[in-house]
């Protein structure tokens, strides 16, 4: 088919069949195998970062050499939410407040309702941060960041190594969690947030799976093999990877249950909609998405409710 021809037929056909390979019958109580995916926005640079606001409907994310946050809505598309120092990775706290990790600043910052800006982390132990890629919030409010040197591009790197750490954004103060990555990357928690996921897209290109111990220490679990950008978990407890062969499942042991391949290389996903079943991916240039059949895990993270004491019985 002539490149013009091409070019034209899927300006006109936005909808479009995803091939699913299935590796485990429990894959097809994930994703139909008719699903289709749809381009919601193409022509942007290099897109990164989804983050669902369940409140408004819309949409966050990060297009990174345009030094720009975008947002989408089903009635207004895709327009510009605001500037950014080269953000990526976007979550929320659990006041839905936007967490915004920045390469070129090299920090982690929240952006208020009313559009403020507070840096929360640039340095840890009095030396800046390599770049901060991509963060997630614990249930119990602290922000777990990863914090490669792709955005460096030649600046100087004080840190040792490449770290993924949690901050406690009350005080300030951050510790390292793991130093057992090459290139940290995409970070996630379990439904129950008794477990974290990482992303490696380094040398090693893996992800672990991290039990978190009562002291805050990680136990590891199993390494699933071959490369990750951007994770996220479903309610029951299953992995979706960005990978480039497209979007991999796998159930919470770690078996790989299907494969979702998509029109570009994806770089990042979000769950999101009114149910939140619909699965928004950041793929290079475009936004796209996709109906599944289980609903992603909340983010923010709702707190745990505390038991309320029972009343006390008279025994008179």
């Amino acid at each position: 088919m002539l490149p013009v021809l091409a070019a034209w037929l899927a300006a006109l056909t936005p909808w479009l069949s995803a091939q699913v390979t299935y590796h485990d019958p429990a894959g097809t109580a994930i994703v139909a195998e008719d699903v289709e995916v749809e381009k919601l926005e193409s022509g942007m640079r290099f897109v990164e970062g989804p983050i669902w606001l369940a409140k408004d409907q819309r949409l966050l994310f990060s297009d990174i050499p345009r030094s720009k946050i975008l947002q989408w809505t089903k009635k207004g598309g895709v327009t510009e939410f605001r500037e950014s120092e080269q953000a990526n990775g976007n979550t929320l706290d659990r006041q839905s407040r936007l967490i915004s990790c920045q390469h070129a600043a090299r920090n982690l910052v929240r952006t208020a309702a009313d559009g403020s800006i507070t840096v929360l982390a640039a340095t840890h132990n009095g030396k800046k941060l390599n770049s901060p890629n991509d963060a997630a919030v614990r249930i119990d409010g602290t922000i777990w960041f990863t914090d490669p040197t792709y955005g460096l591009r030649g600046r100087e790197q004080e840190q040792d190594g490449n770290y993924v750490y949690c901050l406690d954004p009350e005080t300030g103060t951050s510790r390292i969690v793991s130093e057992d990555f090459d290139m940290p990357n995409g970070i996630c928690f379990s439904p129950a947030h008794d477990r974290v996921y990482i992303a490696d897209s380094g040398k090693k290109q893996r992800v672990g799976a991290f039990e978190i111990e009562e002291d805050g220490s990680l136990k590891n679990l199993f390494w699933l093999e071959g490369g990750a950008d951007g994770i996220r978990c479903d309610r029951q407890g299953n992995l979706y990877t960005t990978a480039r062969d497209g979007i991999r499942v796998y159930s919470a042991a770690g078996k790989h249950l299907c494969t979702i391949a998509v029109p570009e290389v994806p770089a990042n996903c979000a769950f999101g909609g009114e149910d939140f079943r619909t699965l928004f991916i950041t793929a290079r240039t475009s936004l796209y998405r996709l109906e599944l059949l289980i609903p992603g895990a909340p983010v923010p993270p709702k707190p745990k409710q505390e038991a309320k004491p029972k009343p006390q019985t008279d025994k008179r």
